[in-house]
């Protein structure tokens, strides 16, 4: 923790107090939730950025996708777009933000929406016609105005929410306390090995009851890259001399997956839109190289002037032990909460 953040402590309790009165207020129904009479799951944190909740949502698109109309609601952060929008063939990442539109690239079965409110966005998306039977809220933890029928509450496996503090001292959106609303709580970004023990240290820190469920997840590399009309094995790509380029909140696991000697990185901040300035300085600093980026990077570089150097590295959040655990409390709150 840097001098800056321990000076801005008592700050720092203050927010605190701030969003505790807040959840208080929402707890005992002084300020309004609205509940929806369908199957709502809501995916987010406590912390700011970096925990893996797109992948995570991308599991539960795959989980579920098959049997059931399935529609995600985002905040679509950084979109130029304002209000309700439901993405069609026209979209792109300024009107959805980078990871809604990376979600209707990759899902074009399932409908795909953004509104900063969420029971607004709710709404509409039930007015459709074809409209969903089950709704996944993106980065809605926090978001108490709806009243989601279950809670999936992410946690870095190298930044536990219980070793962290509010901010602006640390890095959290509200007091540990909050966890207690999550239904399941998943460990993100572990080592691919971790043994029941360690994972026992890490539920008794996490200090949830005894309904709350716990997972473990991995983030898995895929094998490939993908470009615009080719795709490279990994173990290819790696001894090649090459620029990898991450606008991710932590890019370090990217860069050392991919990373060899003769590489150069460059990191630009989380959600970044990128100016024609920036392509600039990307292609001469590529100097001819292909570049390498992240899927949530890509969707906002494809229709640049980059495009033919340009790949991307698919990720997928993986379980360490215990997956058919998870997906049976998934499935089965689904099902209860289906109307008839």
């Amino acid at each position: 923790m840097n001098l800056l953040r321990k000076l801005l402590f008592p700050f720092a309790i203050l927010y605190g107090f701030i969003t505790s009165i807040r959840n208080f207020l929402f707890d005992k129904g002084i300020l309004k939730s609205t509940s929806f009479d369908l199957p709502v799951i809501a995916v987010g944190n406590l912390s700011v950025g970096g925990t893996g909740k797109t992948p995570q949502i991308e599991y539960l698109i795959r989980l579920l996708s098959d049997k059931y109309k399935i529609a995600t609601l985002s905040r679509g952060y950084k979109r130029k777009s304002e209000g309700f929008v439901l993405a069609n063939e026209n979209s792109n990442a300024e009107i959805l933000g980078d990871e809604p539109f990376q979600f209707h690239q990759k899902f074009p079965n399932v409908m795909v929406a953004v509104d900063a409110n969420r029971t607004n966005g709710i709404q509409q998306l039930l007015s459709k016609d074809e409209k969903p039977e089950i709704i996944l809220l993106d980065d809605a933890y926090q978001h108490r105005k709806v009243k989601a029928g279950f809670y999936i509450l992410l946690t870095s496996y190298g930044d536990l929410y219980a070793d962290d503090f509010m901010l602006p001292t640390g890095n959290l959106r509200e007091s540990r306390s909050g966890a207690a609303r999550a239904n399941i709580v998943v460990v993100t970004k572990c080592p691919k090995i971790l043994t029941e023990e360690e994972q026992t240290k890490i539920r008794l820190k996490l200090k949830l009851n005894a309904a709350q469920q716990v997972f473990f997840t991995f983030i898995d590399y895929d094998m490939v890259i993908f470009g615009k009309n080719e795709k490279i094995a990994v173990n290819e790509i790696k001894s090649e001399s090459k620029l990898l380029l991450a606008g991710i909140a932590k890019p370090k696991p990217f860069f050392d997956y991919l990373k060899n000697e003769s590489d150069e990185c460059l990191t630009f901040p989380d959600h970044h839109h990128f100016s024609d300035a920036d392509l600039n300085a990307i292609r001469n600093k590529a100097n001819g190289r292909k570049i390498i980026t992240t899927e949530k990077d890509y969707v906002r570089l494809k229709d640049s002037e980059l495009v033919d150097q340009l790949y991307y590295l698919p990720i997928k959040s993986s379980f360490i032990n215990h997956q058919q655990d998870f997906d049976a409390t998934i499935l089965e709150y689904v099902k209860e909460n289906l109307e008839p």
